[in-house]
């Protein structure tokens, strides 16, 4: 057996440059690139095996400096996102905070399903230098250092405390982010020295490997069910959802809806997985869905859903689907397929729809039903714009968020993304958003992770660097991670935010009224002789931050100001923020929700607010069901 004698680490960098993805013949590496922080636990492992694989853009594993642990994830997610799961990249960081920072990006990375190999320094695996610098001693284990908190939100997890256990752990590694049904944050946690150890590897370890991402198809049995369930439906809506993205099923999807007639609705994740101006899109589906959609669903006698999980925003809470609703579920992951007690069809969202397809040809529902849902739909584009419209009569008044939204409506092709994940803002997205393509709506609600937004940006760019990329964030969110915009000017990745001015946090102000909790510590106000936050605004200048992180700025205070500001934005060759202020109390709100969510509120309470909140909980709560 011919071997080549390497660290661990420099092993670790051959073999992820040999890794490829294949499916439907096309082939694409597996992991495009590595993210890193440096530290003692990954200095003169990780990162001087970096170095001796090479420096330059073509290196064999290329290098990006990252600012935040939690912004490399979430750049690496949206650069799987963007790549539908085909290609990924790794992140690597030093002992201690900086791999516990990984944390929150790997939990968001494995909600949403999507690939990421991150890879923290750890302890060492002699434990003599023990405790070494930032480490956690238990007294009742000596094998768990911090990373054991990267167990419960990883997809796989190994330890590699013995040079030739990377063997194996590598190859189960590329296993996980590779299936599609288990995929999601994979961690190969590397104690420091055992990263700088040598070891006589087999060649064969570090040959090109492909891995086939499959398209399974549905069970014969299976699918003659599904496909009597469909025609025997009288009223069937079919739910969207991430899947249909990822497993690149839109045009099957587009083809099905046509044949059928069937309306199409769509999750957060599904969005955009047929156009919006498409006869049979009905819009985003549940708590902030539309108000067609909604009502599609509460009379649907048959849902089918494609590709989605059915978190509590889409059912409503289990308030949304009647009681005698049927549910069949396209799913590559049985899990998921067999939600709601439903019929399950496990297999690829393309193959299974092409399959269905067939099965069906020649059914297609009544055309009393197209024709009521695309009268819904017409009412529902005439809210849309009026939502979107600017201020008729006042020039000088400052827009509200669904007239921002407007304006970037006004502004975008076909082929930008506009990305998004926490705030008010996604709802205001799914209800009224106009997805032109596939990808062009980014929003990541499976975690909904304030900071999300700035560092996907990055990582959507690198994947597709023509593409126009549109981080829109809040002034809370910015001030979670605004620090990747340094590596956005600092690489000249070509990416446009908008920030959005509304003094706090706006969305979970609206939900604390709701419920009961009167706004309390949701304002960026100074206190109040009472305690509470309701003094003036705070003085803060996030446009001029941004400038001072090396952003071209423009600042807009109309409606017709922001226009120009996002166009020249979208022209620009540089990294760009487009600042405004929006005004908290629009003649013309966002519609509101047209389904309930589930926040549990205060049982008992002296407040008057929380008692009212209590009562209509209650009344709302009645409603839940258990499809079963």
């Amino acid at each position: 057996m011919t071997t080549v004698r390497l660290t661990v680490a420099q092993a670790l960098v051959r073999f992820l440059a040999a890794q490829h993805t294949e499916r439907d013949g096309r082939r694409h590496r597996l992991i495009g690139a590595c993210w890193g922080i440096f530290g003692h636990g990954n200095v003169a492992g990780l990162g001087q095996a970096l170095v001796e694989s090479g420096r330059q853009p073509g290196a064999p594993l290329p290098f990006h400096q990252g600012r935040n642990e939690q912004s490399m994830v979430h750049a690496a997610v949206g650069f799987a996102r963007q790549h539908n799961r085909l290609s990924a990249q790794a992140v690597t960081t030093s002992i201690g905070p900086g791999a516990t920072n990984l944390t929150t990006g790997a939990a968001l990375a494995t909600v949403n399903r999507l690939p990421v190999l991150l890879l923290p320094g750890d302890i060492f695996a002699n434990r003599v230098p023990d405790p070494v610098l930032q480490q956690l001693e238990v007294p009742y284990a000596g094998d768990i250092s911090v990373n054991d908190a990267l167990r419960p939100v990883s997809r796989y997890f190994d330890r590699v405390l013995r040079p030739e256990a990377l063997i194996p752990a590598a190859l189960q590694a590329m296993r996980v982010l590779t299936d599609p049904a288990e995929t999601g944050a994979v961690t190969l946690a590397l104690p420091q020295d055992v990263q700088t150890e040598a070891y006589d590897w087999p060649e064969e370890f570090f040959a090109e490997r492909v891995w086939r991402v499959a398209r399974p198809v549905p069970e014969p049995e299976a699918l003659a069910e599904a496909a009597e369930a469909v025609r025997a439906a009288r009223r069937p809506l079919l739910i969207a959802g991430g899947g249909v993205h990822h497993s690149e099923a839109e045009e099957a999807l587009r083809a099905f809806a046509d044949m059928t007639g069937i309306p199409v609705a769509s999750t957060q994740a599904g969005k955009g997985s047929v156009r919006y101006d498409h006869p049979c899109d009905v819009g985003g589906i549940g708590h902030t869905g539309t108000a067609v959609a909604d009502e599609l669903a509460r009379a649907a006698d048959l849902v089918i859903g494609v590709g989605t999980r059915y978190t509590d925003f889409t059912t409503a809470s289990g308030t949304l689907f009647d009681p005698s609703s049927r549910f069949l579920n396209l799913n590559i992951a049985a899990f998921d397929g067999h939600k709601l007690g439903a019929l399950p069809l496990v297999a690829d969202a393309r193959a299974g729809l092409q399959a269905l397809a067939a099965a069906l040809r020649g059914h297609r529902v009544s055309p009393d039903y197209e024709a009521e849902y695309a009268r819904g739909k017409q009412a529902w584009e005439r809210v849309v714009a009026e939502a979107f419209a600017p201020h008729p009569l006042d020039e000088k008044a400052r827009p509200s968020q669904t007239q921002v939204l407007g304006a970037l409506d006004s502004v975008v092709g076909d082929e930008d993304v506009v990305i998004n994940a926490a705030g008010s803002m996604p709802g205001d997205l799914h209800k009224l958003w106009r997805a032109r393509s596939p990808r062009q709506y980014h929003v990541e609600y499976g975690y909904s992770c304030m900071g999300y937004e700035i560092p996907a940006a990055i990582g959507v760019r690198l994947a597709a660097p023509d593409r126009p990329v549109w981080a829109l964030v809040g002034d809370g969110t910015y001030l979670m991670l605004p620090t990747e915009l340094v590596t956005a000017v600092q690489e000249g990745i070509n990416i446009n935010i908008v920030l959005v001015q509304n003094h706090g946090y706006a969305s979970i102000g609206g939900l604390s009224e709701q419920t009961g909790g009167e706004r309390f510590g949701t304002a960026y106000r100074f206190r109040d002789a009472e305690g509470g936050y309701t003094g003036e605004v705070l003085p803060l200048d996030l446009a001029a931050n941004a400038a001072s992180l090396g952003m071209e700025v423009y600042r807009a205070a109309t409606c017709d100001q922001l226009r120009e500001a996002l166009a020249a934005a979208r022209a620009s060759e540089r990294p760009s923020c487009v600042y405004v202020e929006t005004d908290p109390d629009p003649d013309v709100p966002a519609p509101g929700p047209e389904a309930w969510w589930d926040v549990a509120v205060a049982e008992t309470s002296q407040r008057p607010a929380a008692r009212r909140a209590r009562e209509e909980y209650e009344r709302q709560r009645a409603r839940q069901r258990r499809h079963l």
